[in-house]
């Protein structure tokens, strides 16, 4: 890994992410902004976040998608964390340095609407809209995404690929 940039304080945390997929074969996504960096513009984004103390990533992954999405799922729901990663982005005032793993979480019928209700305060600011996306358009998309791989990876990591994907200057 290169050195990262002296931007902002660094926070290193673990941290869940969360290809959530419906009976339709969508996937459901965040579109996204951070408004102490407006020139990082906007993109979509998986659910997910750091893990709390004691957390494990299966905790974090039903806790992250009720508070974020209002889905309500159970740990067992919550698939192997088989896609591994590690990367740095700007957030508000902070450059985090996360070791993520990204999980699936896969529902049976239409992926519902999202309940902001649990939201916490910034996440209302940030996330201004949300889309399930059919599978193949994620793939062909041109978008910008984070992980900024997924519509590389995500088709693989679905069909059960382990991945360790490299370092990831993101912003």
């Amino acid at each position: 890994m290169d050195e990262l940039p002296r931007d902002l304080p660094i926070l290193k945390r673990r941290a869940v992410r969360v290809v959530v997929t419906d009976g339709t074969e969508r996937v459901l996504l965040f579109h996204t902004q951070d408004p102490d960096h407006p020139r990082l513009g906007t993109w979509w984004e998986l659910p997910g976040g750091g893990m709390d103390p004691g957390e494990t990533y299966r905790d974090t992954a039903v806790r992250e998608l009720r508070e974020e999405t209002g889905i309500v799922v159970t740990a067992d729901q919550v698939g192997a964390p088989t896609w591994r990663r590690r990367a740095s982005f700007l957030h508000r005032q902070v450059r985090h340095l996360q070791d993520e793993v990204v999980v699936t979480v896969r529902l049976a019928g239409p992926g519902p609407d999202v309940d902001e209700a649990h939201r916490l305060d910034y996440e209302r600011e940030d996330y201004f809209g949300f889309r399930w996306w059919p599978l193949r358009e994620v793939v062909a998309s041109q978008e910008r995404f984070y992980p900024g791989q997924l519509p590389r990876l995500i088709t693989p990591f679905l069909a059960g690929t382990e991945i360790d994907e490299p370092f990831e200057l993101w912003s």
